[in-house]
């Protein structure tokens, strides 16, 4: 089983309101058992909502609201909310595909925080809780399609 970013596959959960349908996403899942999860949206943060970036271990909204807890939160229920869709399955989860250098998803580079546009090396709220879970994590750039193209 898999654990998806839902704007992957177009639930329009994105800050802004929109999505990030990928096409190779969808075609690797399509013969898959997953789970389509937003942390975001499962922290009841808003659709749409101010972007929000990561800086120094916090993250804050471009509005400059400090909106770790609700990424905490997240995070933390797209765990639970997979795990136990994963024991109704009875299948272990095997990866998480998450929305690229998001301040949820984002898994090995994220936005810096400047609302700039420039990334660094790190992990979202929610990559880093899978990952510590012993869950692996990737992202729409590991698909066809994305500059890394491994599936």
């Amino acid at each position: 089983m898999y654990i998806i970013s839902a704007c992957l596959l177009g639930e329009n959960c994105k800050y802004n309101g929109s999505n990030n349908d990928h096409d190779g996403v969808r075609a690797f899942i399509k013969d898959k058992d997953y789970i389509l999860l937003c942390p975001e949206v499962l922290a009841g943060c808003g659709v749409p909502r101010p972007p929000a970036e990561i800086t120094e271990g916090r993250v804050y909204n471009k509005l400059g609201s400090d909106v770790t807890e609700d990424f905490e939160k997240g995070a933390k229920m797209t765990y639970e909310l997979a795990e136990a869709r994963a024991r109704e399955l009875d299948q272990p989860i095997e990866k998480a595909i998450l929305k690229a250098k998001s301040p949820s998803c984002g898994c090995g580079r994220i936005y810096d925080g400047t609302f700039s546009g420039k990334i660094v090396s790190g992990d979202g709220f929610t990559a880093a809780f899978l990952k510590a879970k012993g869950i692996a994590v990737l992202t729409e750039e590991d698909f066809k399609g994305g500059p890394y193209d491994r599936f």
